[in-house]
């Protein structure tokens, strides 16, 4: 049976207010980063046929969004960069689709042109699809520190780091370049209302690479792509999964993003990030995914209501989970979890 629809009456500058701290939002925003393929059939009851156009498509895509309440959608399409299709015992993992292990292979690689980073078209069917309430969420798939570690795999990256740091610097300033191009792109479209970027930085305990290297590397980017956005009046958030605690400095003062998205309980609650720095950021987020999943819904709703107690006491904030909508998820606690942020007033 089809999953319940959610509706409330939307408008987009909710979503701004909070993610710029520019005002209390008339209701409390949604947001999530992505969803699974397997929850959103769960959640629409089925999916698009293999013979749909990429417009029918689209619109199954937007639909899931609009009926759960939500005043934007979040989009992202991979940059034009080919990678490998390993599998297997041995190569899957951090080495499966690595491309790049050498200044040859960096030579030889079909690299796009810098003017043609991505395909534009999902975000141009789905913006068109949009009421004017709602805009898109847009950024491109992978940040520049997940592309070079694919590219390169994370342990011929190790070893580079050593042996050729050069060669790991010119991946990051090719594709640091191609993230750059494609925010030109996407900053002006008037569909999109906010910009964003993925790139999962760390683990439990620190980030993969040193934050030296990020400074000199990963975080210029970031901050060309924020000043992108702000020149087009549009806000930049960041996703990141892992322990960032040594460079949220950097995030904050340096790459200038507005929000940050990706909270681990075990790492860093969203409720002690919102005190540590939520006078200067806005925390996006942060249900514990493993609590939505597992709780009955009397305990679910208490859960959210604290949470939203909490953290959106200044209206600085938006309701979702930790980290996306998982295949496992229950799609009806996931509901019962929005519905309670609607009851706020």
């Amino acid at each position: 049976m089809k999953p319940r629809r959610l509706s409330r009456e939307v408008d987009f500058s909710n979503f701004l207010k909070a993610v710029t701290r520019t005002g209390k939002p008339g209701y409390l925003p949604f947001y999530e980063h992505l969803a699974s393929g397997g929850f959103v059939e769960r959640r629409m009851g089925g999916r698009p046929s293999d013979t749909a156009s990429l417009k029918e498509r689209m619109q199954y895509y937007t639909d899931f969004w609009l009926g759960m309440g939500y005043d934007n959608v979040p989009l992202e399409v991979p940059l034009n960069l080919p990678l490998a299709q390993g599998h297997g015992a041995l190569t899957e993992g951090s080495e499966a689709h690595a491309v790049i292990k050498s200044r040859v292979d960096f030579e030889r690689y079909p690299w796009p042109a810098e003017s043609a980073p991505l395909d534009l078209a999902r975000y141009e069917i789905a913006g068109s699809m949009l009421p004017a309430s709602v805009k898109l969420v847009a950024g491109a798939a992978m940040g520049p520190f997940e592309w070079v570690s694919q590219m390169l795999g994370m342990v011929g990256m190790s070893y580079l780091l050593i042996d050729d740091p050069e060669l790991v610097e010119m991946m990051f300033k090719r594709v640091g370049a191609l993230h750059v191009s494609a925010m030109k792109l996407l900053a002006p479209m008037p569909f999109v209302g906010a910009l964003r970027q993925g790139d999962d930085l760390g683990f439990k305990t620190s980030t993969f690479l040193p934050p030296e290297r990020l400074r000199e590397w990963v975080f210029p980017v970031y901050r060309d792509m924020a000043a992108i956005a702000h020149a087009h009046g549009k806000p930049f958030i960041l996703h990141s999964c892992g322990n960032l605690a040594g460079v949220y400095d950097d995030l904050i003062d340096f790459c200038r993003i507005d929000a940050k998205h990706s909270f681990e309980d075990t790492i860093l609650p969203v409720a002690d990030f919102k005190r540590l720095y939520g006078r200067r950021i806005t925390p996006l987020g942060g249900l514990d995914v493993d609590v939505i999943c597992r709780s009955d819904e009397k305990t679910l709703r208490r859960y959210a209501r604290e949470m939203i107690e909490t953290c959106f006491a200044d209206g600085f904030w938006t309701l979702g989970t930790g980290n996306s909508l998982t295949d496992y998820m229950p799609v009806e606690n996931y509901l019962t979890v929005l519905d309670e942020g609607m009851k706020v007033v």
